[in-house]
């Protein structure tokens, strides 16, 4: 199991920028991929940005142009680079650890609020 713990959550304006952080320990992680998701009042959680081992990243094809993820092996920490924010981005975002192609082990989620 990997423990997960998001950072970076806040009240922002629309059209400002914040940088989620999520601080793995447990397992080796240089050997899994990690995703995030976001989930808003009301509707499902959904996928935002993955990350593979080696550092290949892909997107949800919404957030392609204003959200960058990466990693840092050396930290252990994955990270999400949310520009140009919109209200509708409004969510809790959460981290997760890939499995055997199943996010398994997720962190509590860090809270983002974008004011119109």
């Amino acid at each position: 199991q990997v423990q997960l713990v998001e950072s970076g959550g806040g009240l922002v304006q629309t059209g400002g920028s914040l940088r989620l952080s999520c601080a793995a320990s447990g397992r080796s992680f240089t050997a899994y991929d990690l995703g995030w998701f976001r989930q808003a009042p009301g509707k499902e959680r959904e996928f935002v940005a993955g990350i593979t081992w080696n550092g290949d990243a892909y997107y949800a094809n919404s957030e392609k142009r204003r959200f960058t993820i990466s990693r840092d092996n050396a930290k252990n920490t994955v990270y999400l680079q949310m520009n140009s924010l919109k209200p509708e981005d409004t969510a809790v975002y959460y981290c997760a650890r890939k499995y055997r192609s199943v996010y398994v082990d997720w962190g509590q989620g860090t809270q983002v609020t974008v004011s119109s």
